[in-house]
């Protein structure tokens, strides 16, 4: 198969060398020249500066969208329009516009397309939802998500200031850039039926976005979520709790271990991460499923409709923030 990788950001070249590991190295490069990170490792991969020619040119199996976010859909539409499958990452864009047209273009050409929520490739998330799904806890009646972490130690090997995530014009801030509980809580729990939020420039950061979200949800049945986000926390955290009528679930990205407290045994039990399982592991999951769905395999474990639905998440949220109002998530925006 060839692959066509757009974006040779860290995120791009870790999907590039998972692939090789994979034994997939027939991949061609779609690139600005505008990473900060060294070319050493790309030496010897065919380099295209023009979509169109690479498109028309290579006629790749699949594309890769890893490029800033602001510019996924500049990408995934003519990709989609290729027939390509797609592996399109988080969040689908920075806002709804060009959605419909991504659709359309996916819809006339059977384009299979993965959203890139690594999140649902960790184990301990994959037990969470297993527990949940077989009734361990009892009904869910509330969970709370918080996802702290300082920017400008995300990238050491750059100035925090110019990557996407901390630039209004590259699709960043925080509600955008970790919406990944926005996918996975909703994925765990079921469909949101209204959201709120607060959402600020609060930290000392040389950011020109937000770096702060307070966020509620009311889930479809009554259960209520709220999610914490932030640019600024130093150690970083990212951890969840979700109560149930019949206990208690808990996930910690620290350990990464699962745990269950169930109230007729009174005790927790935990369900910790294989021996010698590292971050890379979920995005290795992640492309091997990725592998089977250009395959025909299996279908996407993550829709573009699902990616779709938290794009629609975010909007509902900065909506929320401006009118200082409920959105009602059911009838759209």
């Amino acid at each position: 198969m060839k692959f066509l990788v757009a974006g040779l950001g860290s995120i791009g070249r870790r999907h590039m060398r998972n692939l090789i590991v994979l034994g997939e190295k027939d991949i061609v490069l779609y690139r600005t020249r505008k990473a900060t990170l060294s070319d050493e490792e790309l030496a010897g991969f065919p380099v295209e500066t023009n979509l169109d020619k690479a498109l028309t040119k290579h006629k790749p199996d699949a594309v890769i969208v890893a490029n800033p976010t602001a510019y996924h859909l500049d990408v995934a539409i003519p990709a989609a329009e290729a027939g390509c499958a797609i592996l399109l990452e988080k969040p689908v864009s920075h806002s709804m516009d060009r959605l419909d047209i991504l659709q359309a273009a996916i819809n006339k050409s059977g384009s299979k397309v993965l959203v890139g929520f690594q999140f649902r490739f960790h184990p301990g998330l994959v037990r969470a939802k297993r527990l949940i799904s077989d009734g361990e806890i009892g009904r869910i009646v509330s969970a709370h998500v918080h996802f702290g972490e300082y920017l400008p130690a995300w990238h050491p090997w750059e100035d925090y200031r110019k990557g996407y995530a901390a630039r209004a014009d590259m699709g960043g801030g925080v509600v955008l850039t970790q919406c990944h509980s926005l996918d996975y809580l909703p994925w765990l729990l079921g469909k949101v039926e209204s959201v709120s939020g607060f959402v600020a420039k609060l930290s000392d950061l040389e950011v020109d976005t937000d770096d702060t979200a307070k966020i509620a949800l009311r889930f479809e049945g009554g259960a209520l979520g709220s999610l914490h986000l932030d640019y600024n926390q130093q150690p970083p955290a990212h951890y969840f709790e979700i109560i149930g009528t019949k206990g208690s679930l808990q996930w910690n990205l620290s350990d990464g271990g699962t745990r269950i407290y169930r109230a007729e045994k009174k005790d927790w039990e935990v369900y910790p991460l294989a021996a010698g399982w590292e971050r890379n592991v979920m995005f290795m999951e992640q492309t091997k499923h990725f592998i089977a769905v250009i395959k025909g395999e299996t279908e996407p474990s993550c829709t573009i409709d699902d990616g779709i639905r938290v794009q629609r998440l975010v909007q509902a949220v900065y909506e929320s923030n401006a009118t200082q109002r409920v959105v009602d998530f059911k009838i759209g925006l």
